[in-house]
């Protein structure tokens, strides 16, 4: 049998991997949710989902890419010295945030060691800490800490999502499971009617956003635009609406110790694309 260890926040014992509906905090799955096992499956189960909700209970229990999902489990078993007495989530990060969001952010996949162990979107490491710190600036988060699922963290306005929902090893998804991950980001976007602007968090979440709107029939630029700190792009959705496409560097360690993404550089982004959310 597993190991049990007690969640930090939530209470209530659990082994790493979680199992679906066993009450962990914010768990949008149950025990009978439909599973994905290969590329195919996740794009017909993605096309079948009518909400946010259905969408991120699915993608939290995915076991499409063989690889990513030994890995996010050796992770959740084998932990990290410093969360040797918590569980691990140890599966797919779903989406997180405000279902009627006007902004969406879209990073690169979780960390092994943050989402990977708490189950919700750069909550629990380095990247998350600026992310959340910089949306509470901006009057997006309740809080300016995410430490765990079940924290009382609250968005309001904006909800951020991945293009890979696992984590990766090295933090390096191969394309083929990019891609089989995409048609999670396609029904995201098609779910998501009322968003006005997507902050790509670095060129892999720029290059996701812009192939899912290619695939989804709105129009976009060509040549490609290309992805740089605070670049932007519109692309036209069918019915003739704009969202604005916004890259920023993305919150990662290499990119905020070495001073190449500041909290002014990033503040900045994230009030550009409130400004365009609120007609501004």
């Amino acid at each position: 049998m597993a190991s049990m260890h007690p969640h930090p926040i939530g209470g209530g014992s659990f082994p790493s991997p979680v199992v679906p509906g066993t009450g962990w905090p914010g768990d949008p799955a149950t025990a009978s949710t439909s599973v994905a096992r290969d590329a195919g499956s996740v794009a017909i189960l993605a096309g079948q989902c009518d909400s946010l909700a259905e969408l991120a209970a699915e993608v939290s229990v995915c076991r499409a890419c063989p690889r990513l999902v030994a890995w996010r489990e050796q992770v959740a078993r084998e932990k990290r010295a410093a969360y040797a007495d918590q569980p691990y989530w140890g599966r797919p990060a779903p989406s997180f945030g405000d279902p009627n969001a006007r902004i969406l952010i879209v990073g690169l996949a979780p960390a092994a060691h943050g989402a990977n162990r708490t189950g919700r979107m750069f909550t629990g490491d380095r990247s998350g800490d600026w992310l959340y710190a910089a949306l509470h600036r901006a009057e997006f988060a309740s809080q300016p800490a995410s430490t765990a699922a079940g924290d009382g963290m609250v968005l309001r306005g904006i909800r951020i999502t991945a293009a890979v929902h696992c984590a990766p090893p090295e933090n390096k998804p191969t394309t083929d499971e990019k891609r089989s991950c995409a048609p999670w980001l396609d029904r995201e976007l098609l779910l998501s009617p009322g968003v006005r602007v997507v902050i790509a968090l670095g060129g892999v979440g720029w290059d996701a956003t812009l192939a899912a709107a290619r695939r989804l029939g709105w129009g976009v630029p060509r040549p490609k635009p290309s992805f740089g700190h605070a670049n932007s792009t519109i692309v036209r959705r069918p019915d003739g609406s704009e969202v604005l496409l916004l890259g920023s560097y993305h919150v990662s360690q290499q990119n905020t110790f070495t001073g190449r993404l500041t909290e002014p550089m990033l503040d900045a982004v994230v009030m550009a694309a409130r400004r365009r959310a609120s007609g501004v």
